[in-house]
């Protein structure tokens, strides 16, 4: 306790420094999943992705972040441990921070799409674990995250897999696809609206402190749906080309119609992505900050100082100008080749397994589930359509990330009690 009332305001700069790195981490690795599709299709240039990608994740994080948050992410450590030394909960939420930011720029530099969340929660596991008790661990809860890992990425892939095929088979495959796409491109419409509200509803809006329950969320977004399709409707049928053109001609002009989803499903990705996922960076410190204004006291939720949510937006922008696009790069071209309408496929799948996920309590990562649906996409064209050696690195460096996290925090952690006590 002693150490919190002498050393408060360091251990705050210290955190606040780390919380920004990590911010920085996640616009590095984890921004890719809301564009790289859309930059692998080339329905965006790399520079117009990274721009979108700044105002719409800004936006998420900052007006929809959260003004309260769980003192300890995803309820995997048991706070009863720290009661009588709330310093070592400082301490480890810093080293947690400082571990998992780590990771995700050797991850970056090396362009591997890894799990912002499962970093930090590896990060945090490890420094309870070894730093406190095993027993201050939720396992429970550690392996319920494990279990994503396959779990996440088979839903998206099957989603995305079915979505692709349906195009294939409505549109692509027919004697007329610009014909069959102003008929069936407004139900695309529809299910992008219901499924891109539902996500902002229950990734965005629920920070906001606007309280809206299923079925008023679930009426909400099937009439923002029908507005979306009735607009895309009118716009699609207006638009004319030539009928003596070639089939290839055709495709092309089908695709650009896809292009155009892509960046509406990519703009509202990427703010419900802010809104939720700034909580790993902008959740441990602001535990941090309550400890210390509050003495020691371990609060189960902890209100957000002024100065965290625009920490975090402007950690996530920085991360994501710097060094966002090597991991573009992997998502959007290395996997698999994408076309607007695979990507458009990729990106409603993600959204949709998302949508699950929140509906069901299924622990997430936003990378796990759009990888997945990439790879649902490529297999719709059979499995030589895909770039294994780099499924295989992506999928060692899922593997790796919870154990990495875990070692560096704890290496973090003894440094911290070393330096501090």
């Amino acid at each position: 306790m002693d150490i919190i009332l002498t050393h408060g305001p360091m251990l705050v700069i210290i955190a606040g420094v780390v919380g920004f790195f990590m911010a920085w981490g996640i616009g590095a690795n984890d921004v890719a999943n809301a564009m790289g599709t859309s930059v692998g299709s080339k329905a965006l240039t790399i520079k117009q992705a990274i721009i979108i990608a700044m105002v719409f994740e800004f936006a998420g994080a900052y007006l929809a972040g959260g003004e309260v948050t769980s003192t300890i992410r995803k309820g995997i450590i048991d706070a009863a441990y720290f009661v009588d030394s709330p310093e070592l909960l400082v301490f480890g939420m810093i080293s947690a921070l400082f571990a998992a930011a780590t990771w995700l720029l050797i991850a970056s530099i090396l362009g591997w799409p890894v799990s912002t969340t499962h970093s930090i929660v590896g990060a945090i596991v490890g420094f309870a674990a070894v730093g406190v008790s095993p027993d201050a661990v939720e396992w429970g809860k550690v392996m319920g995250i494990v279990g994503s890992w396959v779990v996440t990425p088979l839903i998206s892939g099957v989603i995305a897999f079915a979505i692709f095929n349906s195009a294939q088979k409505l549109i692509f495959d027919t004697d007329k696809p610009l014909d069959q796409a102003k008929r069936w491109v407004p139900l695309y419409m529809f299910l992008a609206g219901f499924v891109l509200s539902l996500v902002t509803i229950k990734k965005g809006l629920k920070h906001l402190g606007l309280d809206i329950g299923s079925t008023e969320g679930f009426l909400y977004a099937v009439a923002v749906a029908i507005v979306v399709a009735i607009i895309g409707k009118f716009f699609i049928m207006r638009l004319t080309f030539d009928e003596n053109a070639t089939k290839k001609t055709h495709y092309a002009n089908v695709e650009k119609v896809f292009a155009v989803l892509m960046i509406v499903t990519a703009c509202a990705m990427a703010f419900a992505h802010g809104s939720n996922d700034v909580a790993n960076a902008i959740g441990p410190l602001a535990a941090v900050v309550s400890i210390v204004g509050n003495d020691g006291e371990i609060a189960a939720k902890s209100a957000i100082a002024w100065w965290i949510l625009p920490l975090g937006g402007f950690g996530i922008v920085a991360g994501l100008a710097l060094f966002g696009h090597k991991v573009i790069a992997t998502i959007g071209q290395g996997i698999t080749h994408l076309t607007p309408s695979r990507g458009f496929a990729a990106e409603l799948a993600a959204a949709s397994t998302v949508v699950i996920a929140s509906g069901t309590g299924l622990p997430i990562s936003t990378t796990q589930t759009l990888v997945g649906a990439v790879l649902g996409v490529g297999m719709a064209r059979g499995i030589a359509a895909i770039n294994l050696s780099v499924v295989r690195n992506i999928v060692v460096s899922w593997v790796v990330t919870l154990p990495i996290g875990a070692g560096l925090s704890i290496l973090f952690f003894w440094m911290m009690v070393a330096v501090f006590t």
